[in-house]
């Protein structure tokens, strides 16, 4: 089963990734998502300094602007979770 680390504000998304029989990790710091398959991010914490450390392998989403639905499909096929 694909493991998601998703932002702990994204609580609607957390919710219907859950649904669809994802595995899913609050993400509260940044080694939650060491193990993850694919990360889902609000999008508000840009990283303006452009600084920045890799933490996972997997992909990350940002969710700014689109619906759960939306997120749900472009981590299905990041993950190929069917």
């Amino acid at each position: 089963m694909p493991k998601v680390g998703v932002e702990q504000s994204l609580s609607n998304i957390s919710e219907a990734l859950r649904q669809k029989g994802f595995d899913v990790i609050d993400l509260r710091k940044e080694a939650d998502a060491k193990d993850c398959d694919c990360c889902v991010v609000s999008g508000l914490d840009s990283n303006v300094m452009g600084m920045h450390e890799v933490v996972t392998a997997g992909s990350v989403i940002e969710a700014n602007g689109l619906s759960a639905d939306e997120v749900c499909q472009q981590v299905e096929e990041k993950t190929s979770h069917q």
